[in-house]
């Protein structure tokens, strides 16, 4: 069987449209979009803003399309690229240490700020799926608030 370029591109187009970290790669891919990610409330400018965009099996686990800025008073804007449609939810934190993770207190309390996509409400636990999903198809810019439970939030 004779493989012509064209089958190859082909093949290679579809193995990146189904690959999550392709959002991560800079390249753009057909029927993909791009989403701007506003983050309010960002108490200083230490460390990074980091974001994670979820399907629902992976909502308040590891996802796989993480991306990050770095940290900037009041506002932080985070831009992912080369994501396919769909629904999804955004989680984020502000990662102050950079240590690359959510540090935290007594009982599991956030040190540090933490935020969903649709400002999903965080009561006694973390939000619902229901509560911070939404849908993506084109290019979109979300905004929401970023939570500090210990040391107070934004001084803005």
């Amino acid at each position: 069987m004779k493989i012509t370029a064209n089958v190859l591109i082909g093949v290679a187009m579809v193995s990146l449209s189904l690959c999550p970290t392709a959002a991560r790669s800079g390249a753009r891919v057909f029927g993909s979009a791009t989403l701007q990610i506003e983050v309010t409330g960002v108490r200083n400018g230490k460390g990074v803003v980091h974001v994670d965009l979820c399907r629902e099996a992976e909502f308040l686990k590891d996802c796989p399309v993480q991306a990050s800025a770095p940290a900037l008073a009041g506002k932080t804007i985070v831009t992912i690229s080369n994501v396919q449609p769909g629904t999804y939810a955004v989680q984020a934190f502000h990662d102050e240490n950079h240590n690359g993770k959510v540090d935290r207190a007594l009982f599991g309390i956030p040190k540090e700020g933490v935020g969903f996509s649709n400002d999903a409400p965080i009561r006694l636990g973390p939000p619902k799926w229901k509560d911070a999903q939404f849908q993506l198809g084109d290019d979109k810019g979300i905004t929401f608030k970023l939570r500090y439970f210990i040391g107070g939030g934004a001084k803005n």
